[in-house]
This record gives C-alpha cells, sequence and structure tokens, in this order.
C-alpha cells in the first residue's frame, strides 16, 4: 500500500465524487477500498482542510479516553467516530483501544522521541550486606550450573542427531 500524499487524497476524493468506482481508485492508487471509502466521507464531512501537511498530529489521554468510551461504553462504530473527529485513520482507535486493554484499561501516554542511549539513574540500589551479596551470587552461581548442564545435555543429543544422520546417509 501506498502512502498518499495530500493531493492524491484530494485527487481520489474529485474523482470519486465525478463518477469514477471505488474500485476502480483503490485499484489506480494500489490503496485497500475501506480506505478509499473512509477518504471520501472524511473529505465530504470536514472538506480539504482536515488533510494535513504537517507532521503526526498529538492527542492528551483525556482524549483518548473519551473516545475509548465512546466506542467501548456507548457503542459507537470506530468508523463513525473517527470520521466525526476528522481523524487520519480509524485504525488510530483500534490501536488506542488495543493499548488500553494491554495497559489494564488505563490510557498511557507514549514518550515521544528517541530513548536514552546513557543507563537510567532511576535503578539506584542501595550497598548489599554480605549476607545478601552472598546469597545473591549463590542464587547467580546455582543458575549458572543449571545452564551449563543443560548446554552439556543439548549438545549430547545434538550429537547423537548428527551420527544417527551420518548413519542413515552412507557415503
Amino acid at each position: 500500500m501506498a502512502k498518499l500524499t495530500r493531493e492524491q487524497k484530494i485527487e481520489i476524493y474529485e474523482k470519486r465524487k465525478s463518477g469514477q468506482t471505488i474500485s476502480a481508485l483503490a485499484a489506480e492508487y494500489r490503496i485497500r477500498k475501506d480506505l478509499v471509502q473512509y477518504l471520501v466521507r472524511l473529505i465530504a464531512k470536514h472538506g480539504t482542510e482536515i488533510l494535513r501537511e504537517d507532521k503526526n498530529r498529538y492527542y492528551s489521554p483525556e482524549f483518548k479516553l473519551e473516545v475509548i468510551n465512546r466506542i467501548l461504553i456507548d457503542r459507537e462504530s470506530t468508523k463513525a467516530v473517527s470520521i466525526e473527529l476528522g481523524l487520519s485513520s480509524n485504525g488510530m482507535i483500534r490501536n488506542w483501544i488495543k493499548k488500553y486493554q494491554e495497559n489494564g484499561y488505563n490510557v498511557i501516554e507514549r514518550k515521544r522521541g528517541r530513548p536514552s542511549m546513557t543507563k537510567s539513574k532511576t535503578k539506584q540500589t542501595k550497598p548489599l550486606t554480605v549476607e545478601e551479596e552472598l546469597e545473591e551470587l549463590k542464587k547467580k552461581n546455582q543458575y549458572l550450573e543449571a545452564e551449563n548442564e543443560y548446554l552439556k545435555k543439548l549438545n549430547a543429543v545434538v550429537k547423537q542427531r548428527v551420527e544417527r544422520e551420518k548413519k542413515k546417509k552412507p557415503e
């Protein structure tokens, strides 16, 4: 699917209004039919001013929660709400709802920008006592011993399999 420019979106709208079919427009611009329908309905309701030229818009957590409640509680359709609000796609709302449900029915604001490359200073731990450090080292040692045993067994299984394959295919 190609990303459409503002001009292409206006073209699609004008061609549809002049009688061209949704299927023909979808094929011409290599996009899904439902996207053509959505675009035509969006421009018909809000005009071409709704097509933005700027970068991504910011939606507050309060706004997202209000929209999510309209969908989940009031049982409005995602397409109708997104067209009414002038969202660039109804997929945005589906993503908001998915994240909302994944986060225990809380709207979490996504951090914007690139994550820091430096180590986080939030994980400052107090110095361990000798007993705590010894306990931690024992646990780590036990884990490493188990991992070592697992790798030995895995290696033995792989060797057996290789030997079996060699026996099956005499050269």
